[in-house]
């Protein structure tokens, strides 16, 4: 099983960055796909960003344009990269990752969750 640690949050005013780090903690054969989702009271999570571990990248409408998602595979590192950050992108972002222990054990892992405030 791989733990997933989050770090980068915060509070800014909208228009500014911030840079969401995830670092992936233990042994797998694969961890593909690595994404961010968020989280707001009330609702479902929802994807933000998605990638794959040959670099191939799929992000929800809203975010296209303005948030970059990345990867280091070797340090089992996933990086969002938030820019003209809005109010309404105001959530608790959570990591998560795919993988398999073997050919035939799969498995899902969450982070705990970082907020992000964003203020007009």
């Amino acid at each position: 099983q791989v733990q997933l640690v989050e770090s980068g949050g915060g509070s800014v005013r909208a228009g500014e960055s911030l840079t969401l780090s995830c670092e992936g903690n233990g042994t797998a054969r694969t961890l593909d796909p690595m994404g961010w989702y968020r989280q707001v009271p009330g609702k479902e999570r929802e994807l933000v960003a998605g990638i794959t571990s040959d670099g191939n990248a799929n992000y929800a409408e809203s975010v296209r344009g303005r948030f970059t998602i990345s990867r280091d595979n070797a340090k089992k590192m996933v990086y969002l990269q938030m820019n003209s950050l809005k109010p309404e992108d105001t959530a608790v972002y959570y990591c998560k990752v795919d993988g398999r222990r073997t050919l035939w054990e799969s498995f899902s892992s969450w982070g705990q969750g970082i907020q992000v405030t964003v203020s007009s």
